[in-house]
């Protein structure tokens, strides 16, 4: 806002005019209100010419409105909400079971099979895995850890908390409680 001082040290100012006549710059104050509403008729015009321009370019095609029939309506898409995660998660992990526990072929012209995760830990242990001779082991690889979670093994990944806890995992809880409580 516009001030505008006198050049005149210290005037008295009449105080029986209710108001400071002296600080006041009406003329200054018309003129940034005037430019200002130029400002925004300009900026208004050219959104609107902005707008207009991408309308022509780009057309967005009728918009959907919610009367229309359900058949007519089109699904966004993904990631979708997921009306029973519970259900959801439970057939995936059931289709995980299925596919680690049953013989499939992955590729059959290349002879590429899936056997179940229990014959192939068997044919492991009875012929053993590759050796690489003491010369090719890579310096300072760190040995491969088992990932834990909150204190204990995760072998069951997202899907453990649907089976039920083994009895080593009972253990292992009862464990940690007895830890906590000795704690305090």
């Amino acid at each position: 806002m516009a001030t505008k001082h006198s050049s005149k040290p210290d005037n008295p100012v009449d105080a029986s005019a209710g108001y400071e006549k002296r600080d006041v710059n009406i003329k200054g104050l018309f003129q940034f209100a005037f430019w200002m509403a130029v400002v925004l008729v300009i900026t208004l015009v050219g959104m609107r010419l902005t707008f207009d321009f991408f309308k022509k370019v780009e057309p967005l095609g009728s918009t959907a409105s919610p009367l229309v029939s359900t058949t007519d309506r089109m699904i966004p898409p993904g990631p979708l909400l997921q009306v029973q995660p519970h259900r959801e998660l439970q057939q995936y992990c059931a289709a995980q079971q299925q596919e680690v526990n049953t013989y499939a072929w992955v590729d059959q012209a290349s002879g590429v099979v899936r056997i179940p995760i229990d014959r192939a830990m068997q044919l492991v242990l009875e012929r053993g895995l590759p050796a690489r001779p003491a010369g090719d082991s890579a310096a300072g690889v760190s040995p491969v850890m088992t990932p834990t979670v909150a204190g204990g093994t995760d072998v069951e990944g997202q899907c453990g908390y649907l089976t039920e806890p083994t009895k080593a995992d009972q253990e292992r809880s009862e464990a940690a409680e007895a830890e906590a409580a000795e704690a305090k």
